[in-house]
């Protein structure tokens, strides 16, 4: 009992435990979810890396079909040299360049697509995988025989 015209003592024991109980969840959430935002991003990075170089080598390609060749192969090789393991790569070239006549200006596109697996990571609400395209386009030179 308190005596008359005392207040009673409050007592602030838990209430650390309490927050962090609260906290904890939220906190490791948002850390999930900065992780998921920087592996996406670092593939981002490598699939434009991978774009860049399928075009480039697409470019240095006397026939088309040695272009799409050339294209896939860079593409493939530069993405495990960055070790990004993609559940499926796509690498798509526009070779209509090559019909341009000499003398004239043309260009060589490439395309790769990228299906980023983030089914490791178990973060509520962000799904198991999620598709990464690159595009890049490399020019041919003007006065080279195709």
């Amino acid at each position: 009992m308190t005596p008359a015209g005392a207040s009673p003592r409050r007592r602030d024991t838990g209430s650390i435990t309490l927050e962090l109980t609260i906290l904890t969840p939220a906190v490791l959430l948002l850390l999930g979810l900065v992780i998921v935002a920087g592996r996406i991003e670092i593939a981002s990075q490598a699939i434009d890396g991978a774009s860049q170089a399928a075009a480039r080598e697409a470019s240095l390609a006397r026939t088309p079909q040695a272009a799409r060749a050339a294209a896939t192969r860079a593409a493939t090789e530069y993405l495990a040299a960055h070790n990004l393991h993609c559940t499926g790569v796509t690498v798509s070239v526009d070779t209509t360049g090559f019909a341009v006549a000499v003398g004239n200006p043309a260009q060589v596109t490439a395309r790769v697509t990228c299906t980023l697996d983030l089914g490791d990571l178990s973060v509520p609400g962000v799904p198991g995988s999620r598709s990464l395209t690159s595009q890049s386009v490399s020019v041919l030179d003007t006065y080279r025989a195709r």
